[in-house]
């Protein structure tokens, strides 16, 4: 009997060593997630983007990455959104949310990208062109997140606003948000107690 409780505590040995070392072996090729998670506490939006974006490289080599770390491979491409939009740069988010998984949130960062880039173009055709496609992006974010406030009141905004201007198609894009004001002279809501 002391033979076979010999092999068995051999055998956990030998697998709480396997475990341990796919824990440090992972944790190693996961690096760059962590790097961009500093960068982006620390501001460094830059650096983040730039780690975030050797990290999903490694999850696109190896696609059953996908699925195994999915929750890290989510976390990484919607920090790698949120950088690219906090720094402006809008194409680079909307290009980079079409490649995203569904976790990361790619409709709500395309769809706020499109809003951004409809509030800087000064052609009011364009301006609708942008607002429309935001609307659409922001109506498949509430669909993918029905719970998230966030989402719906940018989709509010975009289709109401999207809704102004395709009634008053003339407006000059430095005045489309006030598009969204009541008329002068309207009452206000009345409040209830």
């Amino acid at each position: 009997m002391p033979s076979f409780f010999r092999r068995i505590g051999s055998a956990v040995a030998l697998l709480l060593l396997l475990a341990g070392a796919a824990s440090l072996g992972y944790a190693r090729w996961s690096r760059p997630v962590a790097e961009g998670d500093a960068a982006l506490a620390a501001g460094d939006l830059e650096t983040a983007i730039e780690r975030y974006t050797a990290a999903e490289a490694r999850f696109d080599a190896m696609p059953s990455t996908r699925e195994l770390f999915g929750a890290d491979y989510r976390h990484a491409a919607a920090n790698h959104l949120f950088a690219l939009y906090r720094l402006g740069r809008f194409d680079a988010a909307i290009e980079q949310a079409q490649r995203a998984p569904d976790g990361a949130a790619p409709h709500f960062w395309a769809g706020i990208s499109f809003f951004e880039k409809a509030k800087d173009e000064e052609a009011p055709e364009a301006v609708l062109g942008w607002l429309t496609r935001a609307e659409e992006e922001l109506k498949q974010a509430v669909a993918a997140a029905p719970g998230d406030w966030d989402t719906k009141y940018n989709y509010e905004l975009t289709t109401r606003l999207a809704a102004a201007l395709r009634k008053e198609p003339k407006t000059p894009p430095k005045q489309m948000m006030e598009l969204l004001r009541p008329p002068t002279g309207a009452r206000p809501a009345r409040r209830v107690p």
